[in-house]
């Protein structure tokens, strides 16, 4: 059962993920037709096409590899003769390769119904149309997740009691160990702490922030208990708590465990989450090549790898599996889903902004430039200059993908041979 709930999570993820890039692309096609460009194929993967049907003049239709999508738009770039032929060599090849390319969309004529002779905000709209579609849907899943599930709050109703006193916070305890205060103050689970030495608490960390600072200090605890409020008295027990930098203090212990529920969020709550979601996965994306650099390290030495750092498909198929086949409520797997398709969405939006070619964000910076010299001629009263042939950037593109390419390697073997775990 646990393998079948293992694979039904990977799928799950790549369902979801496909469901992602297809409306990625969407996000560029509506707004592109919208604008009178025509838009040649939709298809969401690589490589040979596995179905297809055409629709007007668009073909859409799936792809064997299943790693991402496009739609061909004619004339992304002005047509080849605009600048002659390039000469000889391998980079100059590849430049010409990419405007032939670029005139077959065009059917033999220089047509109004290209990419490139659109305004600049259009072009900026069509190409940021993908990446904040992905924002959206990102916002739309974290909203679900945290208002229409609910955030797992620890809450101020006892689920146990602790058998013992442990030396330091989180030790096992021993027949040494004396008992826990909270057996002797006669506290009982399915008990609501209402106050704590007279203050209100409506979460556990309320109540456990007062009991921790207050270490052998006696408290008054007001708890309901079959619908009736009762009076209790206890006094924390002393033990040693070590924080992140190693610093050790002294804590009140009580020995109470709370039960956790799914506490509904403001509607605010998603699209909060999201926007943090893309200032974490930002900070991750500009240090990408040192941290798939660690990550090779980690792979190497065997090291265990930052559970924050980047992974592939690969590793998010493994965290999808996980999570599904995990010992927890359904509501529990299905909520560890929606948040791992959020964030995987938010990637996307992150990703795809990086100003570089064949990302989005390089279409944008294109479309900029070209808005920038026109204005800048038309400011000074010069003839309009030619369009921005962006071809010219094939091999600055080539360098990217071949990055991109042995970053994505590095971090499917990471993921692979040395995966990050969530439990």
């Amino acid at each position: 059962m646990t393998v079948i709930a293992f694979v039904v999570g990977v799928v799950l993820l790549v369902v979801g993920l496909a469901a992602s890039i297809a409306l990625h692309e969407v996000g560029h096609l509506v707004p592109a037709k919208t604008f009178g460009v025509r838009v040649g194929q939709y298809m969401i993967g690589f490589g040979p096409t596995l179905w297809s049907r055409r629709r007007g003049e668009t073909e859409y239709g799936f792809k064997a590899i299943p790693l991402g999508g496009y739609i061909s738009m004619a004339g992304m770039y002005p047509p080849s003769r605009a600048e002659g032929r390039a000469g000889g060599g391998f980079f100059a090849t590849m430049v010409q390769d990419a405007r032939t390319a670029n005139d077959e969309t065009l059917d033999g004529d220089d047509g109004e119904r290209v990419f490139y002779r659109l305004p600049v905000y259009q072009r900026v709209i069509v190409m940021l149309g993908g990446p904040l579609m992905n924002l959206v849907l990102a916002i739309v899943l974290f909203t679900v997740l945290l208002s229409g599930i609910g955030l797992q709050t620890a809450t101020t109703t006892v689920a146990s009691l602790s058998e013992c006193v442990p030396a330091t916070v989180g030790a096992e305890c021993t027949a040494q160990d004396p008992a826990a205060p909270s057996q002797a103050a006669g506290l009982e689970p399915g008990d609501v702490i209402v106050s704590v030495d007279g203050t209100p608490v409506s979460t556990f960390a309320e109540a456990s922030a007062i009991i921790q600072a207050s270490p052998g200090e006696q408290l008054t605890l007001v708890v309901e208990r079959d619908g009736a409020q009762q009076t209790l008295t206890a006094t924390p027990a002393t033990i040693s708590s070590t924080d992140a930098d190693g610093q050790t203090t002294q804590i009140g212990f009580l020995g109470i465990a709370p039960t956790a529920e799914y506490v509904r969020q403001p509607i605010t709550a998603g699209p909060q989450a999201a926007f943090e979601n893309v200032a974490a996965v930002a900070e991750v994306i500009w240090q990408l090549p040192i941290k798939v650099w660690d990550t090779a390290v980690d792979l190497v030495t065997g090291q265990e790898r930052d559970p924050n750092g980047p992974l592939s498909v690969v590793g998010a198929g493994v965290l999808a599996g996980e999570v599904a086949s995990a010992d927890a409520p359904v509501l529990n797997r299905v909520a560890g889903i929606l948040g791992l398709l959020a964030s995987l969405n938010i990637a996307l939006f992150v990703f795809n902004l990086i100003p570089l070619l064949p990302l989005d964000g390089g279409h944008v910076v294109v479309a900029l430039w070209d808005g920038l010299k026109r204005a800048w001629a038309k400011l000074f009263r010069r003839p309009p200059p030619k369009p921005v042939d962006a071809t010219k950037l094939v091999p600055l593109t080539f360098v990217v993908v071949i990055g991109l390419i042995v970053m994505g390697a590095v971090l499917i073997l990471a993921d692979i041979f040395n995966p990050v775990s969530l439990f």
